[in-house]
């Protein structure tokens, strides 16, 4: 038999959800991504990437988070061609929310090296904890 279960909160007498809502902390998006292109390859909670330019991007969230003040974690393989040390990074590019960086609903990334240059990795990863 399907069917869904919906819990808002999950809580136990003991162990670490005992003091903190187990619903808390968890991924609550990711997305796996081509960052020649911006498209997507595996998701959740993630409708859509955008590719703004080389090396910049905009990840819109399916559900919004509950605010702005969640834990983004960005990574993608070196890419090959770049010279010296290149950064997944979130991003300030003005684009997104209030801070530049990050909205309820948004969230702009970019690959960069320590010289400001932008590159296009093959595959990009993005994990929102809130």
């Amino acid at each position: 038999m399907a069917g869904t279960l919906v819990i808002d909160t999950l809580n136990a007498s003991s162990g670490p959800l005992s003091t903190n809502n187990g619903m808390s902390g968890i991924a609550k998006a990711w997305v796996y991504f081509n960052g020649t292109t911006g498209a997507t390859v595996s998701t959740f909670n993630v409708s859509s990437v955008t590719r703004n330019s080389t090396g910049n991007y905009t990840v819109n969230f399916s559900t919004a988070m509950p605010n702005a003040n969640y834990a983004p974690v960005v990574a993608c393989p070196m890419y090959g061609s770049a010279n010296g040390a290149v950064f997944a990074q979130i991003y300030g590019s003005g684009t997104v929310g209030a801070s530049g960086l990050k909205s309820t609903t948004q969230l702009s990334v970019a690959y960069v090296s320590y010289t400001n240059n932008f590159y296009d990795p093959a595959e990009y990863y993005v994990a929102i904890h809130a």
